[in-house]
């Protein structure tokens, strides 16, 4: 596993390409602010959209807090000015470092808890609307698996006849 340059392990790693797609840019300032909150034992509290008394004032606010959570704790590691807001990790395995600088933080994290039995559904008879002749839509009508235009033309376009008699689409 990962370590930090102060010999602390990762707890968690996330891939970098679900970040853009997942997350936005508070989410990443949070978790750069809570490694800050959690070396200087402090807690913050954001007013949304900050932004409007000053141009780029969480940027300056996250790394305010790295810079003086590094002098007070001795960590140089926390804030590097070369690249502010990340810093060095190193492989478990050779003790190398890794060739780019990563975010690292507290981030809050939820997980959530699905449970099977709560989410399958089906059916095998039921109500179908009048104008489609397709299953109704959601669980509580009892509704079903709907196919949508492209689909019934692909299927046709390769002679599913069979498929669509039975199920009176034609």
């Amino acid at each position: 596993m990962p370590y930090l340059q102060d010999g602390r392990p990762v707890d968690m790693v996330f891939n970098p390409l679900g970040v853009p797609s997942r997350m936005n840019v508070g989410q990443i300032f949070e978790c750069s602010l809570g490694l800050a909150g959690s070396l200087l034992d402090r807690h913050y509290r954001i007013a949304p959209f900050d932004e409007r008394y000053e141009q780029e004032a969480s940027r300056k606010l996250v790394f305010s807090e790295l810079y003086e959570a590094g002098k007070q704790t001795a960590n140089p590691w926390v804030f590097e000015p070369e690249y502010p807001g990340k810093s060095r990790i190193f492989d478990g395995r050779t003790g190398d470092p890794f060739e780019q600088p990563v975010i690292i933080g507290k981030p809050y994290i939820l997980k959530l808890i699905h449970q099977v039995d709560d989410k399958i559904h089906g059916r095998s008879s039921g109500h179908y609307a009048l104008v489609t002749q397709q299953p109704l839509r959601g669980r509580s009508k009892q509704g079903g698996r709907r196919v949508g235009e492209m689909e019934v033309g692909a299927s046709r376009g390769i002679w599913c006849c069979s498929y669509f008699t039975r199920n009176a689409y034609l």
